[in-house]
């Protein structure tokens, strides 16, 4: 008797962590039960994918979706639908730019009622790591997040305090115990403060002028900082966004002492340089700020080199007035999570020949690994049955009109891309395909498995 799958995929090329090879994959129960060359047996529905490459779904570790209660910069509909068209099949939100942001039991349930109801794709939350919720933490390790978010300096938000020294041992030493990883925003938090007082007292408020009130020194000095507390607590500790190639080596060397210290990068520190910036205008601010052409090739040697574990987009958006304004001023954010893959296969494929297997490994394997999400980020017998399926060299040029985002705002748009996203498929359902948003809201709350 023949067998009988939900899904089969035939012909694809798929990228695997062993290499990449053509075979048929066939999915059922949601998850994926057979790899060959040619399965035999029938399916509720086969996907013809030749000349297509098979990706597992990517995984985003750092969005901003603000649902709810700031849904007027964006959605975890839009957000979500966004991150689908980019390949992606997974996301973690961060603590804040919800409001309430995400320090308790109460507000994390308040986000996740709005997941269960409008993610298209599967989602975790962090919870905050603030002065003010440290005797929440076991309560959200309850909920299930994923780790905790600090800021070393001014998040932005007034009801986001950053985590001073007294909160940051207490805290590593809370998250020790638990079993959960520290996630933090590094910015030297008295030189930002100071330097930028200092710029606004000389209207000094360009492009310029806000890349020297947040020079690579207020990383690079907080990351150190923040590895000797984690080497002090045991405390396993992730830095976020990490922008310059010093701040780099100090985790490098640091894990080579057994430290349990990783890093994300952002796809802007890898694609843009301040020079970019300059032309672009607001829409490329960030922080920590985007730098300069030496440290990108830097950068690029980082991860060549395996010493940045993942690549994420801290999809950051804002209402576009909060834009408009003197650069020095306005919010700093950038729109990207639909573009992380394009980009990684632009950029780093195309350009500088990364194996297909090691992107796949920096958008979705390692992020899951490093997290302990099970059965997330390669295509295995066992795992999910999330793929991108990739026309790997169909050029094109992203639109504003192509964005899923709520505001269709986005430093990419009239860039060209080498490497487009024909379909995403999440769990064995396509939620995306040529375009289009082709299915209801199907994500699943993604724990840890501790």
């Amino acid at each position: 008797m023949s067998k009988r799958y939900d899904l089969i995929i035939r012909n694809g090329i798929l990228v695997r962590p062993e290499g990449v090879k053509k075979a048929d994959i066939a999915v059922c129960d949601e998850k994926i039960v057979e790899i060959a060359e040619d399965i035999s047996g029938d399916a509720k529905e086969t996907i013809d994918a030749s000349g297509k490459y098979v990706f597992p779904g990517t995984t985003d570790g750092h969005v901003h979706f603000n649902d709810p209660g700031r849904t007027e910069w964006e959605t975890i509909t839009t957000g979500s639908s966004a991150l689908a068209a980019g390949g992606g099949i997974a996301y973690f939100d961060m603590p804040l730019n919800c409001s309430p942001c995400t320090l308790d039991a109460k507000n994390f349930n308040a986000k996740l009622a709005v997941a269960q109801k409008d993610s298209l794709v599967d989602y975790g939350f962090w919870g905050g790591f603030t002065p003010k919720n440290l005797d929440k933490f076991e309560e959200l390790a309850e909920c299930g997040v994923i780790g905790f978010k600090a800021f070393s300096c001014n998040s932005g938000i007034d009801e986001f305090e950053r985590a001073d020294d007294f909160t940051t041992l207490v805290g590593m030493e809370k998250l020790a115990k638990l079993g959960l990883p520290l996630m933090v925003h590094c910015e030297n938090a008295e030189i930002t403060k100071d330097l930028t007082a200092i710029a606004l007292s000389n209207n000094k408020t360009t492009v310029r002028d806000y890349f020297e009130a947040r020079p690579p020194i207020t990383e690079i000095e907080n990351v150190s900082r923040m590895i000797s507390f984690a080497e002090e607590t045991g405390c396993k500790l992730i830095i976020a966004h990490i922008s310059t190639a010093k701040a780099v080596e100090l985790v490098t060397q640091a894990r080579s002492r057994g430290i349990d210290v990783s890093c994300e990068t952002i796809g802007h520190y890898l694609i843009l340089t301040d020079d970019d910036v300059e032309r672009m205008g607001t829409v490329a601010k960030c922080s920590p700020p985007i730098r300069n052409a030496e440290n990108q090739t830097k950068m690029w040697a980082k991860l060549l080199n395996g010493e940045i574990a993942f690549v994420s987009s801290d999809h950051s958006p804002c209402d576009p007035k909060l834009k408009d304004g003197e650069f020095l001023k306005v919010w700093g954010g950038i729109s990207a999570c639909q573009t992380t893959l394009p980009a990684m296969l632009t950029h780093a494929y195309h350009d500088r020949k990364i194996a297909l297997e090691d992107i796949a490994k920096l958008t979705s394997q390692t992020v899951n690994e490093i997290f302990r999400i099970q059965g997330k980020g390669k295509i295995a017998v066992g795992y999910d049955g999330d793929f991108a399926l990739i026309d790997l060299d169909k050029k094109f040029t992203l639109q504003a009109e192509d964005l899923f985002y709520k505001h269709k705002v986005s430093p990419y748009v009239g860039n060209s891309f080498r490497g487009i996203v024909k379909q995403t498929i999440l769990r064995g359902t396509t939620v995306f395909k040529d375009g289009k948003i082709v299915s209801k809201p199907i994500g699943k709350h993604l724990r840890p498995n501790l």
